[in-house]
């Protein structure tokens, strides 16, 4: 009786694929539109996998799920301010100010490009006949005066407007530790009895996928940072782990995030050896190979392992994600993949289950005898 309930179930065909990918899109059209909420949540969703295991342990050990979340976020708080005041003592006090600092590495990026444009020139007559580094620094002036005239009060906003959503990070991890099991209960209740076994290992199966999405995401960012390191290192750039650290954390958001690591790199570099442009190009060059193992290799070696997709879908759904919903689909189109898979697969097997459907019709049978069992015809 219990083989063809317990039977091995098929893999997804391509309708079901169809609608896994389709479902994707949509939610991440939906999300782009729910920016503000979708980034807090993702932050809570890291801090939930992050501070799951130690809350875990202290369960193990006889405390209460309530006194256990409240006691792990309290730690988790306490050990980012000993971090922060640890890492102010360690750097110490900066010989410059902070502006002074920026303007410094601005001023050696800015005159990276315009010895690169007028080394252009001079191999390219041609270049130099249109104006090419003139037209460049009428641009760049025209740029800084009507950015910081028109845009940067609209920036400094925006920025000052989504700071707010971002409180919501830490308060949805509390609730997502403190309530995490009780809503899953809720749901499984939800199910009819019939589908509850299934409905169990879909709970499971969606949280093990998130979960190793944000694992293989900290496997990336350490082989990245590790490798730009080293390139760094060899070129002769300063602070090459913090560089590389800081461009592998700003690869999280591809494009946008790929941009401001390149040009971090290359004001660094530009600065620290002026008289060298071959410096800069080096690091133009280390940082333009980590992208490329990042995308072909590294990408879905860990974030698509993990989610045990495939290598031509990762890279194809990042694609589809930038298309569909900009920036924030190239952040969240793996997870919303991963769990979209694991929800869509899953259905598929419930609704080809001969066995389930019959037992779900039998159950719905039984229960409307028993409710009309007492009623007079």
């Amino acid at each position: 009786m219990s083989g063809p309930l317990h039977s091995e179930p098929q893999h997804a065909g391509p309708v079901v694929w169809c609608g896994i990918i389709g479902a994707t899109c949509a939610l991440l059209f939906i999300l782009e539109r729910t920016l503000e909420l979708a980034i807090p949540f993702l932050l809570a969703i890291i801090l939930y996998y992050i501070l799951l295991p130690p809350m875990q342990r202290l369960i193990r050990a006889g405390m209460g799920q309530n006194l256990a979340a409240l006691s792990v976020g309290l730690l988790f708080v306490l050990a980012v301010a000993l971090g922060g005041i640890a890492a102010s003592y360690w750097i110490g006090a900066p010989a410059d100010s902070w502006q002074e600092v920026l303007g410094r590495y601005l001023n050696g990026g800015l005159t990276f490009v315009r010895d690169m444009l007028q080394a252009l020139e001079e191999k390219f007559p041609i270049l130099h006949q249109i104006g090419l580094s003139n037209t460049f620094n009428k641009r760049l002036t025209v740029f800084t005066t009507t950015f910081v005239q028109k845009h940067l009060t609209d920036v400094l906003v925006s920025v000052a407007a989504s700071l707010p959503s971002l409180l919501l990070a830490p308060f949805l991890t509390f609730f997502f530790l403190r309530d995490g099991r009780r809503f899953k209960k809720f749901l499984a209740r939800a199910v009819p009895n019939a589908f509850f076994e299934k409905t169990l290992y879909l709970l499971h199966e969606v949280d093990q996928t998130a979960h190793r999405y944000f694992q293989g995401l900290l496997k990336l960012t350490v082989l990245d940072t590790s490798v730009l390191a080293f390139g760094l290192w060899a070129i002769g750039v300063s602070s090459p782990l913090v560089l590389g650290l800081i461009a592998a954390v700003l690869a999280w958001v591809p494009y946008v995030g790929s941009i401001l690591g390149c040009l971090l790199l290359v004001m660094v570099a530009s600065t620290d050896a002026p008289g060298d442009p071959l410096v800069a190009y080096s690091a133009i060059g280390v940082f333009l190979t980590v992208r490329l193992l990042d995308d072909f290799v590294f990408m879905p070696l860990t974030l698509g392992r993990s989610l045990h997709i495939h290598p031509l879908i990762t890279v194809l759904m990042i694609f589809i994600g930038g298309a569909v919903a900009g920036v924030a689909g190239l952040m969240l189109v793996l997870p919303l993949l991963g769990v979209v898979m694991v929800v869509g697969e899953t259905l598929g097997r419930l609704i080809t289950n001969p066995r389930l459907r019959a037992r779900h019709r039998n159950a719905m049978a039984i229960r409307t005898r028993q409710a009309s069992a007492d009623l007079v015809m």
